[in-house]
């Protein structure tokens, strides 16, 4: 199995859920989307290519793409991409909270006396 086709499977699942929002016109901010994925592209691949220079990960040569960005692979990108997408797309998806008729509880109430 290539890195891709695992890739394929976790931004098939993604792209599915962003459609989803989408298609119900939710409120997701796509410009702040946009703004997100330059930085954690950024950060990806500053970290990536950090952790494959000392060793910490390593990639097996005949399952990935041989295309990099420096000396990290593009396949490692697929999870940020995924991330950054299907965060905002869930939380548009969820419903929405409610806030609580509860009043707030003070010392006095938490010490088990009731308020006059």
């Amino acid at each position: 199995m290539t890195y891709w086709l695992l890739n394929a499977v976790f931004l098939g699942i993604v792209a599915v859920v962003v459609a989803v929002a989408v298609f119900r016109r939710l409120p997701v901010r796509w410009a702040a989307v946009a703004g997100a994925m330059v930085v954690v592209l950024a950060m990806t691949a500053v970290f990536d290519n950090v952790m494959i220079a000392v060793g910490l990960v390593g990639y097996d040569p005949t399952r990935i793409s041989n295309v990099f960005v420096g000396i990290a692979p593009v396949e490692d990108f697929a999870y940020a991409i995924a991330a950054v997408l299907l965060l905002p797309a869930l939380w548009s998806l969820l419903p929405p909270r409610r806030r609580s008729d509860r009043r707030p509880v003070d010392a006095a109430t938490r010490a088990g006396k009731e308020r006059p």
